[in-house]
């Protein structure tokens, strides 16, 4: 996708210009360009919503700043983090990338510390939970952007048609539920289990941790070829996927973004979902429900939080001129105005309480209370972005005829081994 320069617009004026960071007038300053590389967050193809963001912030950013210009290229969630890491290894790091991970670039000594980019009430604001796996040696690198939490969500309608009162709180009760689905009202895909490159890692980990296993152990070491995690895996494979209760389309090809759009088109029974669901559903008429995520045993569970991550690169040497568009970024009007316009859950305190307090967002407030319980993926881990990475490749095969979750698992475990071995010399 192309890099765009944008002009103020009309829509840039609705969007609440921030307080810029103190110093020099930018007036007296050499003008700099800005190269950000940014993940879509556009559930569906129906919308342009992470584009118009960046171009709204910018256009009123530069309208401030005019010796800054700042060029947003928009990366689809298959490609950013791969994209940002072939950059880097071709010594043309963006000056900031919003992605999923951030470690990596700070053990190798690339990236500007928050607190050499931020002020101090920016620095402060940021939630504790999302600091905490931010840090690398006590340091905070990764900038926490937007954050979520999971529900099951299912589609009222179809539930009423199949006569099912309650969605279903254990995995048996889940493949029960799907083949009413399926049985009573035709739907394609009962139950979706989005295991494409996309966001294979997140979907997966909601499997493992319902099933007892996880990523890691309590002390940071993966566990992810363990007894309980295969055991997760061939209970999907055996009960969903081999039974055809997961649709048409084999689990490793299909992503999220398109679960999602079948699932706005009435073809999808249920789906694990974070809240920008709900907002979307909304608009196309869908009446969407929404419960705890299913485990083994029906008893209350990790559910996995994700934080996508900001980040500024030293190569360029623009410190300063990144920290004015960073707390720009990070004011209370920008943080809320991304959280609403795709139904995400701000990493501010400030932003966090004004929604909670606010009727309008009561959707959210399963997802903002669950947040400080949940489980985040191991973001610290330098070895983390080529593990998701592995995840993303690798985990799909193990559903397909002749796949193995084992030999899945087996293959992850020995990435996860090589980019830990790598990351400690």
């Amino acid at each position: 996708m192309p890099r765009h320069r944008h002009a103020l617009t009309a829509a840039a004026t609705a969007l609440v210009l921030a307080v810029s960071s103190a110093g020099c007038a930018d007036s007296a300053a050499s003008p700099v360009t800005l190269r950000l590389v940014a993940a879509d967050y556009t559930v569906t193809g129906r919308s342009d919503s992470t584009e118009r963001y960046w171009a709204d912030l910018i256009a009123a950013f530069e309208d401030e700043h005019p010796r800054i210009t700042v060029e947003v290229d928009v990366v689809s969630w298959d490609d950013v983090d791969r994209k940002v890491t072939q950059m880097v290894k071709k010594g043309d790091a963006p000056d900031i990338a919003q992605i999923g991970t951030y470690a990596a670039f700070a053990e190798q000594g690339l990236l500007y510390s928050a607190e050499e980019l931020l002020s101090i009430p920016v620095y402060a604001n940021f939630l504790p939970p999302l600091v905490a796996v931010g840090k690398q040696n006590g340091v905070q690198y990764g900038m926490p952007f937007v954050a979520s939490t999971r529900v099951l969500f299912y589609n009222k309608k179809l539930f009423a048609k199949a006569g099912i009162d309650a969605p279903p709180a254990t995995w048996d009760e889940l493949r029960d539920t799907a083949e009413k689905l399926r049985n009573r009202t035709g739907v394609a895909h009962p139950v979706a289990v989005p295991l494409g490159p996309e966001e294979a890692q997140i979907e997966t980990m909601l499997w493992l941790l319902g099933g007892g296993g996880g990523y890691t152990a309590d002390t940071g070491s993966y566990t992810i070829n363990s007894q309980e995690n295969i055991a997760s895996l061939n209970w999907v494979k055996q009960n969903l996927v081999k039974t055809g209760l997961t649709g048409p389309v084999p689990p490793g090809e299909l992503n999220r973004k398109e679960a999602y759009e079948a699932f706005l088109r009435g073809e999808v029974g249920m789906a694990n979902g974070f809240p920008t669901l709900l907002q979307t559903a909304g608009e196309t008429g869908v009446e969407i429900g929404m419960a705890p995520v299913p485990s083994r045993d029906g008893v209350s569970t990790r559910v996995p939080a994700v934080a996508d991550w900001i980040m500024a690169f030293k190569r360029n040497g623009h410190r300063r001129e990144a920290g004015k568009f960073l707390n720009f970024l990070f004011s209370d009007q920008n943080v809320r105005e991304f959280a609403v316009r795709n139904n995400l859950l701000p990493v501010t305190g400030s932003v966090t309480e004004d929604m909670e307090l606010d009727d309008k967002h009561r959707d959210l407030r399963e997802f903002l209370s669950a947040l400080p319980g949940s489980e985040l993926p191991p973001f610290g881990k330098t070895s983390w972005a080529a593990v998701s990475d592995s995840i993303k490749r690798n985990i799909g095969t193990s559903m397909v005829h002749g796949g193995s979750p084992t030999r899945a698992l087996n293959r992850i475990a020995g990435d996860a081994e090589e980019a830990e071995a790598a990351s400690s010399r």
